[in-house]
Formats: structure tokens, C-alpha cells, sequence
């Protein structure tokens, strides 16, 4: 297809939607929302939980039905017909499983590139990334996450780099391209003392006009009509579960529900609107590490901005709401058992997460405080044979570098452990193939259709908002 007639020859009303779906046309009919045909999107904000498994949506709508007799917002907009849904192939260009930087450069850029790059095509060709595109015509942009702000998910959205790991440029690019609200962790990717350039970005950022902020008390005092960069933790920030767990963590760090919100009222009143992408980027480091509390608590912290992003856009009726995730990753579940009920509620009782319980571990740890400190954190008893295995792990523990866990501790022997208490099992501890969900409410989704490609999410998002792909 020429992208550049993309809206002329009818976009995605017409693309494939015989193939894909033959009755199609006869279900739109019958269940989407119509009222939005004619509408403009001003603003556009996409809510994604990277690295979520179908497994992952089910076992949070359980969890949240079992403990509060309420299920999860997004499984409520299925359940109430609020939404369009979708399933979304999201293959890279180099393999049908997809890393985030490839995933959310199919969004940013429009193509199918290679694992491991951002809006970069293995021929070097760069590919302008949608945030970009849409402060071209005038529109506020930006990004909150829960993971470094450098990180592969927002970095997709706003700017090229050949790797995903290029995070000191990133942070760079960032300021080149001017982007409005920019806010997780990834202070090792701008203080001067973490650089490898020894640069200060924050000062450059703060020469530019910017509100720079580090803490929740900062954050909330900014104000509108002076960009945002807010930076508060060294990597990623912690997990929702150990935070919340932890007063000082609690008082420093804001929460993803709190950063949406904040990044809504700073560009909300901006007369060509705002783009915003909101990330819950350790829901996908929790399931590398089968990591259940993590897992489950940065989930309901993707839900809480959910409905911060619904409740604005229900108001406002100019805003697409999009939620989604870029891939699957591990693919958890509840094991059937006759007291798999009683088990997965035992995780209502957990009060931190498998890493906080795993760093605090060491050589000269012995079996009974292992015992202790897995009691402490989940309420469970494990054997001494357990915790010897666990401290075996220990021996000779690696200090390479790396993303998910860089020292190798034995998260996948834990989460075999607590599956005899829990009834949660795990496929892997790597990304997965799936078809993802996709759901939008508001102008422009009517757009979607029961199947699309990545890809095709990037031009939904231009027409939605009526921007002509010229660029």
C-alpha cells in the first residue's frame, strides 16, 4: 500500500476486512459505536501493559473480583460493550515474536522493522516516529512509564536509534525533539555521574525550559505552559507491591495513575490537543522473572491508568482512548486443582515480590531466615529442602549486565515453589507470539476492525485525529 494515500483510498475501513473477517461488516452493525463516525479525535492517549499475556488480563480481573467484588476496568469495558475490540498481530520484521523495541516502533513508525531497533529498517532506512508526527501539526506529546522514560516502549513512539539499548542518546534525542511531558525512572541515563559522557542532562533539559522533578511532591507541583521531564529512579521504578509496602517509596514515588493524570492536566488545554502513551513497563520484567506479586500489582497499576485516561475522555469527547500490549510474555495462568481457588487467593496475602524477596538473600543466608523471609513476604512455609535449593543459587551468582536479572538469582525455581501454594504456573520466562487485545473508545474507533496487524494501528491513529500521512 502507498502510505502517503493512505486516507485517500480509504484506510483501514477497507484493508483486508474480507479476508480477515467475512461477516464482519454484519457485526459491526450490530455492536459498534457509532456515535464517533463523524468525529475528530483531538487527543489521542494509549494505555499499554507491556509484556502482558492474556493470562495476565484473566488472573487481574479474578484477583480484583475475589478481594473487592469488583473486576478490572478493562475487563468492565468489555463487559459493559463500552469499547471496540480487536486482536493484534504484532510479529516483527525478523520474527513472529516481537521484542518492545520492534513492537512499538510498528506503532511509531508505521513498518515492521528487526528485533532490537527503533524505527530503524535493517537497511538503515529511518522511519519518522508518530509523536513526531503529530508535533508537526501543532499537538502537546508525551510519555509515563513505569520503567526507564528511555526505555523501548515510549522510545518507539518519539525518535529512531539502531538499538534499543542506545539510552544515553535516547535521553538526547528527547530534548532535540522537544517532547512536553516525559516521566518514569532512568536517572542512570541522565545524571552526570551515571553518563559515560559524564553530561548533564537534566541541566540541558532545565536550559530548555523544562520542569525537571524527581520526586511525587515535585511532580505535582508543576504547571501547565513549561514541558516535564520527571525522573525518578535509577532504572525502573520499583515494583507497585514493594512500593506501596515501603512509606518512603511510597511518598517519593507517583504512581502510573498519578503520572497520567498529571500529564493530562498539563496538556489537556492545549488548543491542537495532545498525544500521550502511558506504559506499565514492569508488568513484562515481572513476567520474566515469574514474578506473581509483580506481576499482578503493576497490572492493577495499567487498570488505575485506565481509568484515569476513561474518566478524561468520557468528559472530554474529543479523545481515542487505545488500550493494548505489545506482546505476551510468559503466558501465566491458574492450574486447575481442586484448591485452586484457595490458592490463588492466597496471593491476596503477599505484601512484597519475588525480587524483594530473592535480593535480600545471599551467601551467608541461612535455611531458617530464607524460611522467615518467604513467610514474611507470601505467608507460605517452605520446606528446609526448598530453601536449601533456593541458597544453592547462590554459590556462584553472575555480575554480568542485563536487563531482567543480571545476577541470575533463581526466580523461576521460586515461582515453581509457590505454584504448589499459589496454582499459578508459567509457561517460560521469555516473550510469546500471541495476538494481543486492543480496545478504543472514543473518535476513531470506529476505525478498528476484529483483526489488524501492527502496523496498521499507526495510520488508525493519524486518521483518527485527521492528519494526512505527508511527512
Amino acid at each position: 500500500m502507498n502510505r502517503r494515500h493512505f486516507f485517500k483510498k480509504g484506510s483501514l475501513l477497507t484493508v483486508g476486512a474480507a479476508v480477515l473477517n467475512p461477516f464482519s461488516s454484519v457485526a459491526n452493525d450490530l455492536t459498534y459505536d457509532r456515535t464517533n463516525a463523524n468525529k475528530k479525535a483531538k487527543n489521542i492517549i494509549i494505555v499499554v501493559s507491556d509484556g502482558m499475556s492474556t493470562g495476565t488480563l484473566n488472573m487481574v480481573d479474578l484477583y480484583l473480583s475475589r478481594k473487592t467484588g469488583k473486576g478490572s476496568n478493562w475487563l468492565d469495558l468489555y463487559k459493559d460493550n463500552t469499547v471496540n475490540r480487536a486482536l493484534m498481530d504484532m510479529a516483527s520484521a525478523n520474527s513472529i515474536v516481537t521484542d518492545s523495541a520492534a513492537a512499538s516502533s510498528s506503532w511509531g513508525g508505521g513498518v515492521r522493522i528487526n528485533n532490537g531497533a527503533i524505527n530503524v529498517s535493517k537497511n538503515g532506512a529511518e522511519h519518522l516516529p508518530i509523536w513526531q508526527k503529530f508535533k508537526k501539526v501543532g499537538k502537546l506529546a508525551g510519555c509515563v512509564t513505569s520503567v526507564s522514560i528511555t526505555h523501548a516502549t515510549p522510545a518507539g513512539f518519539c525518535v529512531n536509534s539502531k538499538s534499543r539499548n542506545a539510552q544515553e542518546h535516547i535521553a538526547e534525542l528527547y530534548l532535540e525533539h522537544k517532547f512536553d511531558v516525559m516521566m518514569g525512572g532512568g536517572n542512570d541515563y541522565f545524571a552526570s555521574d551515571k553518563r559515560k559522557d559524564k553530561t548533564n542532562m537534566y541541566q540541558a533539559y532545565k536550559s530548555q525550559g523544562y520542569q525537571v522533578v524527581h520526586t511525587k511532591q515535585e511532580m505535582l507541583s508543576t504547571v501547565p505552559g513549561k514541558p516535564i521531564l520527571g525522573v525518578f529512579d535509577d532504572g525502573g521504578l520499583p515494583y507497585v507491591i514493594d512500593r506501596e509496602n515501603d512509606k518512603e517509596l511510597t511518598q517519593k514515588i507517583p504512581t502510573l495513575a498519578e503520572m497520567t493524570t498529571k500529564a493530562i492536566d498539563v496538556m489537556k488545554d492545549h488548543a491542537k490537543g495532545f498525544v500521550l502513551q502511558v506504559e506499565a513497563g514492569k508488568v513484562d520484567w515481572a513476567a520474566h522473572g515469574n514474578d506473581i506479586a509483580g506481576l499482578i500489582h503493576d497490572q492493577i497499576d495499567h487498570d488505575d491508568a485506565i481509568k484515569v485516561a476513561m474518566d478524561f475522555a468520557e468528559q472530554d469527547g474529543e479523545t481515542l482512548v487505545i488500550i493494548t500490549t505489545d506482546h505476551g510474555n510468559a503466558n501465566p495462568g491458574v492450574i486447575y486443582g481442586s484448591d485452586a481457588n484457595t490458592n490463588f487467593d492466597s496471593i491476596q496475602n503477599y505484601i512484597h515480590t519475588n525480587e524483594w524477596i530473592l535480593n535480600g538473600i545471599g551467601k551467608e543466608t541461612s535455611i531458617s531466615q530464607v524460611k522467615e523471609r518467604i513467610h514474611y513476604a507470601n505467608n507460605i512455609a517452605l520446606t528446609d529442602e526448598a530453601c536449601k535449593q533456593l541458597l544453592d543459587y547462590y554459590k556462584e551468582l553472575s555480575t554480568e549486565d542485563g536487563w531482567y536479572n543480571p545476577r541470575h538469582l533463581p526466580f523461576h525455581l521460586l515461582a515453581e515453589l509457590q505454584k504448589a501454594h499459589n496454582s499459578v504456573g508459567w509457561i517460560s520466562m521469555q516473550h510469546s507470539a500471541d495476538y494481543v487485545e486492543l480496545a478504543m473508545f472514543g473518535p476513531g474507533s470506529q476505525l478498528l476492525k476484529p483483526f489488524i496487524k501492527n502496523t496498521d494501528l499507526h495510520y488508525l491513529m493519524l486518521e483518527a485525529a485527521e492528519v494526512e500521512n505527508a511527512f
